[in-house]
């Protein structure tokens, strides 16, 4: 990891700052628009996937304080992210929030600034002169009344990802950052596809994020989810069929499934038992009718970071994690 941040340094260092804003800048949003006037230099930003992106631009000075943190930043941005104040790991109140005094607060998810959030809405943050962001990918869902996440009918892919990056170094004025960055995650992505197209066997996948109790059903990774396009960037598919972002699927529908592979999400949040992956693993290797997989048996178990499952530039590090271990069990 320190290897790739260290790259991406070298890159943007040798960069011509060709690229530059022009305030006042105007970005269409999920249907806003907001306009700067210059960069932010008070961003409360709401999610992991947001943070970091905003660390990977090296714009840790600009960003006074962070919440929703499902697992820990990434080892290489854990000094930058030093200095960011964080809030609270699980979803903030509007007036922490507003107490940082911010100009700016991009978020992850509609569960922390959307239509439904308990937390914030975006016309809350114009009334009181703040501008705001949703990821563009968790835009392109189709949601339902009382549904945080939504449905895909097509698969996700890092597109949504590139918008958000290009939106954030415009707004800052870091677009050679940005061009950098991009470019970095298509070169990762395109190394994957190339080495796992040569494998004919289409594994199949099941991406469990987490119960709430070993007799619960699980939150898995639906079809179209990241999941899905981890398991397709690696040449095979998601088992699961359903459009939902995260739907909740019975045990005896994944052993119908019979995936080739089982991921597991890694978490450190702590809210569940099994957001534990030892606990998770545990669970399939002694429960009497899970333990008769095909994958359990062969041990194709393979451990991921929670993130990852979620649309975001932990994605393909996730994709790369899984690689590493399909490797060793010959699967690529």
């Amino acid at each position: 990891m320190k290897k790739v941040i260290s790259a991406l340094g070298l890159v943007f260092a040798s960069v011509s700052p060709v690229l530059a804003t022009t305030y006042p800048v105007t970005i269409e949003n999920c249907g806003y628009q907001e306009t700067f006037t210059k960069a932010p230099e008070r961003v409360v930003a709401l999610g992991q996937n947001t943070v970091e992106i905003l660390l990977l631009l090296g714009l840790q000075d600009n960003v006074v304080a962070s919440a929703f943190w499902p697992t820990k930043v990434l080892p290489s941005l854990a000094k930058q992210n030093e200095q960011v104040k964080t809030l609270t790991v699980e979803i903030p109140t509007l007036e922490s929030i507003l107490a940082q005094n911010p100009d700016f607060v991009p978020a992850q998810l509609p569960l922390l600034l959307g239509p439904e959030s308990k937390v914030a809405k975006r016309e809350d943050l114009a009334t009181v002169g703040v501008n705001s962001y949703m990821s563009p990918g968790m835009c392109a869902t189709k949601k339902a009344v009382g549904d945080m996440y939504g449905s895909r009918q097509k698969l996700w892919d890092m597109t949504f990802l590139y918008k958000e990056i290009a939106d954030f170094a415009t707004i800052f004025n870091v677009e050679d950052r940005g061009h950098a960055l991009v470019e970095d995650f298509k070169k990762r992505e395109s190394d994957l596809r190339a080495e796992f197209s040569k494998n004919k066997k289409d594994l199949s996948f099941v991406f469990w994020f987490s119960s709430s109790s070993p007799s619960s059903d699980a939150y898995v990774g639906g079809k179209n989810s990241a999941s899905g396009f981890i398991a397709n960037v690696l040449g095979g598919h998601n088992a699961i069929t359903s459009e939902t972002e995260w739907p909740t699927v019975g045990w005896e529908s994944i052993i119908a499934a019979n995936p080739d592979v089982i991921v597991v999400s890694s978490l450190d949040r702590n809210r569940w038992a099994l957001d534990n992956a030892e606990e998770k693993i545990k669970f399939l290797k002694s429960d009497p009718a899970v333990s008769q997989l095909d994958a359990v048996k062969k041990g194709h178990i393979v451990v991921m970071d929670g993130q990852a499952m979620n649309p975001t530039i932990r994605t393909i590090y996730g994709a790369e994690q899984v690689a590493e271990q399909l490797r060793k069990m010959g699967l690529n």
